[in-house]
């Protein structure tokens, strides 16, 4: 067994603890007060440095004892979502309608763990390890704050990993190039003027409008994106109207776009406010849009993504390394940090049956608690591989 290996099993028992500490107190992105208080008190711990970032950011680091090299940042997001947990295990969440039902716990408890033994190795590396205890993934605001705080400007490069609950334990995953889409959610305000529906022609039918809008947007990647580019316009509220018999005078559609690449991304954003905008005129209505850019596309450095192959492929406990598989519509703000330096992101199986294989986001959500020492040490392993 290597040492590494062994420092990681060793701290089982604390990582199971943690994790589960964690669980039990789950908070809402942009809350996590009392997560970032406890990351803070562990790093203090351990006497591993960190500054703070925005309300509840941590940027731990960890300066390497062989002198000046690479620095390179782990992420490990840290938020719950509001959601209710349905487990039933003896570590449920103790705050209703919060929930760590898509691994964050398990993010949050690798990091640490990591931080932990990369500090005790800390002299036979050169460089500096940067671990970014991130907030707020769940609404894509976390790696925002990262960014623009100017702490990790002169990162050379990044990495992730995200538990999968699709994937059985000694599964990991990664390949180079997109491998999760971006995410921009658009609400478009339409205002007309109502008119008692036996008089239409004395109102400008907001209705309607919005209803032309929603099939319209259809076509966009149907008749505007490559056929073998992928893409998705997909509407998901509307809201119109006061009464069944007057025209209606306002309008709500709220959507979003995903795209793998940021030239469709870009397209994707005009195309909409083009012809929403275009049919509200026609039909006379006044017309607002507003738009949050959540996500952009992960896409993944194909070198960087070898190298995570070839470390990944080394450790005992990993028995099915994906080198090429499905990658997924859902975003992940991991990609903010890889929009203009290198970067790559993983997926660490954590399924082992029935009980760890409800999906991400879903009410009894779970994981095998023993990925939580795997997930360390091929953290560890690979930082230590950039930092050789």
């Amino acid at each position: 067994m290597s040492e590494i290996k062994q420092k990681a099993q060793a701290l089982n028992e604390y990582l199971v603890a943690t994790r589960r500490h964690f669980h039990e107190n789950p908070e809402s992105s942009l809350k996590e007060y009392d997560t970032a208080a406890y990351i803070q008190k562990e790093l203090t711990a351990f006497g591993i440095p960190f500054e703070k970032v925005a309300e509840t950011g941590t940027l731990a680091i960890i300066k390497g004892g062989k002198g000046e090299g690479k620095t390179v940042l782990l992420r490990a997001d840290i938020d719950a979502l509001e959601l209710p947990d349905c487990t039933g295990k003896p570590y449920a969440s103790k705050r209703p309608g919060l929930n760590h039902a898509c691994g964050h716990d398990a993010h949050t408890t690798m990091g640490l763990g990591t931080a932990r033994v990369l500090n005790e190795l800390k002299d036979s590396f050169a460089g500096t390890v940067l671990i970014a205890f991130q907030p707020a993934e769940e609404i894509g605001a976390g790696a925002k704050q990262f960014v623009a705080s100017g702490k990790i400007d002169n990162i050379d490069e990044s990495f992730a990993i995200h538990v999968n609950s699709g994937l059985p334990v000694g599964s990991f995953a990664v390949e180079g190039g997109p491998v999760n889409a971006s995410c921009d959610i658009f609400k478009i305000k339409i205002t007309g003027k109502s008119a008692h529906v036996g008089r239409p022609h004395l109102g400008h039918d907001a209705l309607v409008t919005a209803s032309e809008v929603v099939v319209a947007l259809q076509t966009i990647v149907a008749r505007e994106v490559n056929p073998i580019d992928r893409a998705v316009v997909g509407i998901g509220k509307l809201n119109a109207g006061t009464r069944y018999n007057i025209v209606a005078n306002d309008a709500e559609i709220e959507g979003t776009i995903r795209a793998f690449s940021h030239e469709t991304r870009a397209h994707l954003k005009e195309a909409v406010t083009r012809i929403a905008k275009g049919i509200a005129e026609l039909n006379r209505c006044e017309f607002e849009i507003d738009w949050y850019d959540a996500a952009a596309p992960v896409i993944n450095t194909p070198e960087l993504a070898e190298e995570f192959q070839k470390v990944v492929a080394k450790v005992e406990g990993i028995d099915n390394l994906i080198t090429k598989y499905e990658s997924s519509m859902g975003a992940d703000d991991f990609a903010d940090y890889v929009v203009n330096k290198p970067g790559v992101y993983g997926l660490l199986g954590s399924q082992s049956g029935e009980e760890t294989a409800y999906g991400h986001h879903h009410e009894k959500f779970d994981i095998d608690e023993r990925v939580l020492a795997l997930g360390v040490e091929i953290e560890v392993k690979y930082f230590l591989s950039r930092l050789a």
